[in-house]
This record gives structure tokens, C-alpha cells and sequence, in this order.
């Protein structure tokens, strides 16, 4: 979900047009994110330039996996970049392998069950714990006698249920606005007598009240900075469900998918459950995130991905809805099991049912040699404040921080702008939390059925650093997990004006980088292979 589309709900509630004046479009290359600041003025992180480093030395394929929604495997530009398990990739209907998982080709679904039918839909991970304690302390008061465990339980379901209650009521006027924008765009297109206007007709175009007045001075503002009316009724198009299916599916409480999987979900240490259908309902995201790091450079389709080297194993493993940790460290322990050395991971939630066992397939994670890529969120708050899983934090039993995951790297996203708007606005932050930024606006990527379009969030961050880790463990396979870390953060270009992000009030504040992240940099590809080749070196 982009700011626009919280932006557009804004102003039907407000009637005020203050905030989309200062989000005009601006629109930069397709591959933006590829080019060299000092050469080409757009702060990406020199992919091309870092290929003339190593084009005469040779390479080897890195398995990355992408835990994800699904991946279109059939993709033009994917399908020569995919991980095959060769030992087990005929549709048998038995194991041949013995890994547990049968017939995995390109990975697991660990969303979907035995007989191929897929999950689609889940709530968010705050819905589903009130679920589970609702009828245990929705009656209780703070006077009542409790253990000091329960005391505990009982603060952090008040807690989550004023969380809950704000999500619901911005979801149901989100869902309301984008609604009044809809029908009332419908009805003037329908009195114009065209499907698609342009600028021009809504200009000529007489309102009969007050609403149709304020709807089409929004649509007057868009159609000024991007003529392409079926791109913006999209946009209303995908708010609008966007707020359906967090009424429908991610708030309510009365929804539960979970019997679709058919695994036995309160043990936390099953293994093996799902299908082998990787791509799933809805591959849009996962198949954008896959096609950033690995989409074929040199096939003249298309797009060109970061890592030229690298091969996509896919586990399907999070829903329109939030992940569960069950699936998520299943995810983790099959990615590096089946020999993933990248692991990217674009997806995170506010409340963790299960965190001890997303930390222990992360520790298996580590002591086998695999990085970790995970996105910031796209929140646009402090993550040293506020929780955000999963995370690198090893913890106990009461959360406190027990350890660190050494071969971890939270990813925030930035613009093409080397200025103060170079932190994107959605994009979390946090000077532990937040280890480097990289360009997550505006990212040109596949999407399912052979097409392509433009998305953004930390969710295209992340992956563009995974494909610089890939780059860098294709050609010097020699590094390890943790020296592939440390050298990707080592080399950031690093960022000495303020940027701005928003504050814990609520109110834009100019930082420097280094006080809202690790690096205080953002990623770049050429200067990664010169301190790789470095080290390599020096091993």
C-alpha cells in the first residue's frame, strides 16, 4: 500500500488538497536504481559500472531464495534465472529426493495444502492474537488479581487492541473514501460518455455539487503530471481493495484460513506440509522482488536484474494478509537446507506469535553460512522504537535481546534524490535497527505473465541489496556470509546532508543517515566489488 493511496483517502476525509500539491509526479528512468550518481545524477547503486570490474573474471551461480507471495516461474526474463531442484522436479507425486517435500522444482509453498489448493487471504498477525486471548481477558479489569505473567498478557492485549481498533477505523474510511472517489469518478466518466478521459475533458467538465468539484480537481492534479487516466483509476481501483480486504480479511476476526493448509498449526516444529505450487494466486509481489535481483541482463528483454549469477528458489510463504512464523522459519530452514547462500525476505508485521522459532532457524541460518536480506517496513517509523518482525534480535522468553544475527541486513529504502527526499517517506528507520538504505521508489520490475510494471517500498530494497550480495558470493565464492555483510556495508555511499523522515510526533525532522542507520550510506554495487576484490586478497 503506497502513501498515494493513503494520500487520496486523506483528502476525501479532509476535503483538502494541501498534500497532493507536494507529492507531484516525478517519474525517473525504468532503471534507475542501476545507474551512477557521479555519471548519471540518479543515486542508484552502480550495477553497470560495478560489471566492468569483473568482466573478465569468472562466476559462479548463487541460489537465492525469495520468501515471498509466489513467484511466476514461467516469466520471460525468470525463467533461465531459476534454483531447479533437479534430484526431485517430475510431477511423480513421490518424494525422489527424500527431503520431505515432493516434487519441489522451484522451492515450496508452504501456504497451500496437499491436494493443490492454495491459501490467498490471512489476517494480520495482531487479529489473530487477540483471537487467541480475546476470551481470556476481554472481561478483565486492571484491578483483577493476575500472576505477574498474566499481568503481562493482559497489558499487551489492551495494547494490541487499541491497535487494532485505529487499523479498523482507518480501514473502514480508507474503504470508505476510496469508494466515494470510484462512484464519483464513474459517474462523471459516464455523463462524458468516455472510458478514459483526458485532462482536458475533466477541464470542460461542469461538477453538479460539491463532491464531484473536489474529486475532479484531484483528478484535474493527477492528469496534469501523468496525462495516463487508466493508471490513475488503477491506482483507485487497487485502494479500494486494498481497504476491502483489511475489513474483510486482515481485521476481521471472524475470518480464518488457516484450515486450508491443514497442518497442525500450534506445532511450531512441523516440517512438512504444502505443495509444490510456487506461484500461487497472486504472484505480483513475489515475482516483482525476484525479478530486481535476478531478471536475465543480457536476453534484450524486458528488464535487467542486479546479479547476473543468481538463481531463484521460491517459497511461497506469505498470504495478503501477515506471514506466520511457523512458515516463515519453515521457509528459512528449506532455503538453506537446499543450498541457498542469499536469503531475501520482503515482508515483516508488528507482533510475532512464534519468534523463538523464526530465531532458531535463523541460527541455523547463520551457522550455515547464509545472509539473511530483510526489508525495514514501510511504516515510516523509528524501528528502534517500534517493533517490526522478523528482526535480528535474538530474544528470551520476556524479550530482551539475547544476540544479534551476525549475517543479517535490515534494508530501508531511498529515492533517486540526492537531497533532503532521499529517505523515501514510507520507509522505516533506526540507527540500530536499519543497517544500510537502497533505492526502493519507483522500481521498474517483472510481474506476472510475462509484464512489468513499477512498485515501491522497502520491499524492493531489500532485494536490490540481495543482488549485490549475490554478485559479490558469485564472484568471490571464497567470502563468507558475514564478510559479504560487512563489506556490503563498508562500501555504502555515504550520505552527509540531512534527510528528512518522520518523527515519533508525527512531524518531519531532518537527520543525518548515520542517526537512522547502521551505514549511514546507501548500497552501491561498484564499490562492494572493489573492497570484495580487496579482501579476497588478503584471505
Amino acid at each position: 500500500m503506497t502513501l498515494k493511496h493513503w494520500l487520496y483517502a486523506f483528502l476525501i476525509l479532509t476535503f483538502s488538497t494541501t498534500d497532493l500539491q507536494a507529492q507531484k509526479k516525478d517519474t525517473p528512468p525504468t532503471n534507475w536504481h542501476h545507474l551512477d550518481l557521479q555519471r548519471d545524477g540518479y543515486f542508484g547503486i552502480s550495477t553497470d559500472r560495478a560489471y566492468t570490474l569483473v568482466q573478465h573474471k569468472n562466476a559462479v551461480p548463487v541460489i537465492v531464495a525469495v520468501i515471498d507471495g509466489g513467484v511466476d516461474v514461467e516469466h520471460e526474463d525468470l525463467k533461465n534465472r531459476l534454483w531447479i531442484n533437479v534430484a526431485d522436479s517430475a510431477a511423480t507425486g513421490f518424494d525422489a529426493d527424500g527431503n520431505g517435500y515432493i516434487n519441489d522444482r522451484y522451492g515450496w509453498n508452504f501456504i497451500g495444502n496437499a491436494s493443490g489448493e492454495n491459501l490467498q487471504y490471512d489476517n494480520l498477525e495482531v487479529t489473530r492474537l487477540i483471537r487467541e486471548v480475546e476470551g481470556q481477558y476481554i472481561s478483565v479489569l486492571p484491578s483483577t488479581p493476575m500472576s505477574e505473567q498474566e499481568r503481562r498478557e493482559f497489558v499487551k492485549y489492551q495494547e494490541m487492541v487499541t491497535d487494532y481498533a485505529n487499523r479498523l477505523n482507518d480501514a473502514h474510511n480508507g474503504r470508505l473514501s476510496y469508494h466515494i472517489i470510484k462512484q464519483t469518478v464513474d459517474r462523471m466518466r459516464e455523463k462524458m460518455g468516455k472510458e478514459s478521459p483526458v485532462k482536458a475533458d475533466f477541464d470542460r467538465y461542469k461538477p453538479e455539487n460539491d463532491m464531484e468539484k473536489r474529486i475532479r480537481r484531484i483528478v484535474r492534479d493527477e492528469l496534469k503530471d501523468d496525462p495516463d487516466f487508466d493508471l490513475f483509476y488503477k491506482q483507485v481501483e487497487e485502494g479500494l481493495e486494498y481497504f476491502d480486504n483489511q475489513v474483510n480479511y486482515h481485521l476481521n476476526k471472524e475470518y480464518d484460513s488457516r484450515w486450508i493448509v491443514g497442518d497442525d498449526y500450534e506445532n511450531s516444529t512441523e516440517r512438512y506440509y504444502g505443495n509444490p505450487d510456487v506461484k500461487g494466486p497472486d504472484a505480483k509481489h513475489g515475482t516483482h522482488v525476484a525479478g530486481i535481483i535476478a531478471a536475465e541482463r543480457d536476453n534484450g528483454l524486458g528488464i535487467q536484474g542486479v546479479a547476473n549469477q543468481a538463481l531463484i528458489m521460491s517459497l511461497r510463504t506469505v498470504p495478503d494478509g501477515d506471514e506466520r512464523d511457523k512458515d516463515v522459519a519453515n521457509s528459512i530452514f528449506y532455503a538453506v537446507e537446499n543450498g541457498a547462500k542469499v536469503i531475501n525476505m520482503s515482508f515483516g508485521k508488528g507482533y510475532a506469535k512464534d519468534k523463538h522459532i523464526v530465531d532458531s532457524a535463523v541460527r541455523f541460518a547463520m551457522a550455515h553460512d547464509v545472509l539473511l536480506i530483510h526489508a525495514a517496513g514501510n511504516d515510516g517509523k523509528d524501528l528502534d522504537a517500534n517493533a517490526n518482525y522478523p528482526n535480528k534480535f535474538y530474544v528470551d522468553s520476556l524479550g530482551m535481546i539475547q544476540g544479534t544475527a551476525d549475517a543479517w541486513i535490515t534494508v530501508g529504502a531511498s529515492s533517486w534524490k540526492n537531497n533532503r527526499d532521499l529517505v523515501a517517506n514510507f520507509s522505516n528507520y533506526g540507527a540500530r535497527s536499519v543497517d544500510v538504505f537502497a533505492p526502493g521508489v519507483e522500481i521498474y520490475s517483472t510481474m506476472p505473465e510475462s509484464t512489468y510494471d513499477r512498485s515501491q517500498g522497502t520491499s524492493m530494497a531489500a532485494p536490490v541489496v540481495a543482488g549485490v550480495a549475490a554478485m559479490i558470493r558469485s564472484y568471490y565464492p571464497e567470502l563468507t556470509a558475514v564478510e559479504v555483510k560487512e563489506i556490503i556495508m563498508d562500501s555504502v555511499t555515504p550520505v552527509n546532508q540531512r534527510v528528512r523522515v518522520k518523527g515519533e510526533d508525527g512531524r518531519n525532522k531532518r537527520v543525518r543517515l548515520s542517526e537512522i542507520s547502521v551505514s549511514g550510506g546507501v548500497v552501491n554495487a561498484y564499490q562492494a566489488l572493489l573492497l570484495a576484490e580487496q579482501r579476497a586478497q588478503q584471505n
